[in-house]
This record gives structure tokens, sequence and C-alpha cells, in this order.
């Protein structure tokens, strides 16, 4: 597939009326998309020149639970198509509930990842509730604390090669890979302006989980694992917002780390663009292992 082809497609599929995009139709197209026969030749077009590598590197990176953030086709505010490279390594904490400021859409091309989605319940988990902002595209990201809630875990789906999903951006969910995984990640167009964020108490947190790493998303990122991932800290007072590095940076690392259930969590490294070599050599193999 072309690189403008795709464009094209993204732009009709995710305009079908007044109202924001469905998950479903977000799903379809990125289904379409991740087919081996078309997301090859659109990834061998990418790793040859075919796009802005400027741009695209710059809003490329390493998340902090140790998968690549690709970034394939930048169409904002309509959407964002990106590839998540996981490498079978855990990262420092799992991947805390959160939902999305769109409704996104995840395809996986190889691997396997775990979907579990949730809702709140008085009988559920507890759990610290934040909420999340960022100042502007490409600006820094905030966490907000908001008091304490509880989430009941609703249901929970295995995803292998040539499956997909989409999410309503309310939704609350977190993904985990525990072995190397591609998948295609949509971004639609924003419908609000904030994110939910919950952290659960570390004495609820199985050792299973505590091994696991995720997705956003793309959506889309501190222990909020989509967009970006910057801890903060919650010694602070409650109506003190938190910062987190987005894709221009900008977080505050000497408050330390998130205190969840009275269990402190270290800050993670500083999140930085990929080089373009390291961009280019993932697309390269993702194309080769596409047969392209």
């Amino acid at each position: 597939m072309q690189v403008e082809e795709a464009r094209r497609l993204l732009a009709e599929r995710l305009a079908g009326g007044p109202g924001p995009p469905s998950p479903e139709s977000a799903r379809a197209v990125t289904a379409q998309l991740a087919h081996p026969d078309t997301l090859g030749p659109l990834v061998r077009r990418l790793s040859a020149g075919d796009l802005d590598l400027a741009e695209c590197t710059r809003l490329s990176y390493r998340h902090v639970l140790g998968f690549d953030k690709l970034l394939l086709l930048a169409g904002a505010p309509r959407f964002m198509l990106r590839v998540h490279f996981w490498h079978g390594r855990t990262g420092p904490v799992p991947e805390d509930i959160h939902n999305h400021r769109c409704a996104i859409a995840s395809a996986v091309v190889r691997g396997r990842v775990r979907m579990e989605c949730y809702e709140p319940a008085a009988d559920g988990v507890p759990a610290t509730a934040y909420r999340e902002t960022i100042d502007g595209p490409g600006g820094a990201w905030r966490l907000r604390r908001v008091g304490d809630a509880r989430l009941r875990l609703m249901c929970t789906e295995q995803y292998g090669p040539g499956r997909s999903y989409g999410l309503a951006a309310r939704t609350l969910h977190r993904v985990v890979s525990e072995e190397p995984t591609v998948t295609l990640f949509l971004e639609t167009a924003p419908q609000r302006s904030v994110t939910d964020v919950y952290v659960r108490n570390s004495s609820h947190v199985t050792s299973t989980e505590a091994g696991c790493s995720d997705s956003a998303a793309d959506g889309g990122p501190v222990t909020y694992r989509t967009p970006a991932t910057d801890i903060g800290d919650d010694r602070i007072s409650d109506d003190e917002p938190i910062g987190r590095d987005g894709p221009s940076g900008g977080d505050d690392r000497s408050r330390g780390g998130i205190r969840a259930g009275g269990a402190e969590r270290a800050g993670p490294p500083p999140k930085t663009p990929l080089p373009p070599a390291v961009y280019l050599a993932e697309l390269d193999a993702l194309a080769r292992s596409l047969g392209y």
C-alpha cells in the first residue's frame, strides 16, 4: 500500500459523521492496515524514506515499560498511526488502569497481548484516582490526584496475530504483553482534554501482575502507561499537579516516585526520541518479518 493511499483510507473511514469515530470503525480500519500484505509494503516504503523522518522520530520513543512507540503516519488531529514493538522485557511496574482522550484501536501483528477491562464498583479493589492533562500538542503531561476509588475487573481477553480490538475513549482498561510482540495502534480525534488513571494499592497487585508490562491507546502513555509515562509523587497535596514528560520532555524528577498503598515507585529514566537509525532499523526488521 502507498503511503498516501493509507492516509486517504484512514481519513475516509474515520470521518463517518458529525460525531467522533466509533471504536468499531477504528478497529476495522486498523485491522485492514495490519494485514501483512498491506502493512508489509507500507512499512517497507516508510523504511525506505517515504516519510517525514524528523517528525516521525521526534514523536517516537522507548516507553517506560520497555516497548518502542514508532509513529508511522501523523494525521493529527484526526488520527495518529503507530507501531508498538514489545521486546519481551517486563517493566518496573505493571501498567495502571486508564482510559483515553479518544477512541483507540489496536491490532496484533506478531506475538500476544492480554486486555483487561474494568468498571467502578463498590466491591472492587481499592485504587487511587488521578486526572491527566497535557500542555498542548507535544507539551508536558500533568497528573493530578483526585481521590480514592474502587474498580472491578469486568473481562479479560487474549489477542494473538490477526486479532484486533477497539475501545471507546472512556473505557477503563490495561494491556499486558509478556513476550516479543508487535501491534498496530491507532489514535483517533480527541473527544476530551483529560484521561482518568487509577493506581491500584500495592497490596492488591498480584505477583503475576508485578512481572507484567503493557498500551492508548493509543491513544495514546508515571504509573499511567500510555502516551507518555514519567512518575510524580503523591506525597504532595491532593490538588497539586504532578508532572510527566511528554514528547518534548519537562517532567520534575526531583519529586521521586508515586506512593501507592504505602509502596513508593522509583521514577523512570527520561523519555527521549528514538535515534533515526534505530527507528529505521525496526521498520526494516518489521518489513522483512512480513516478507517485504
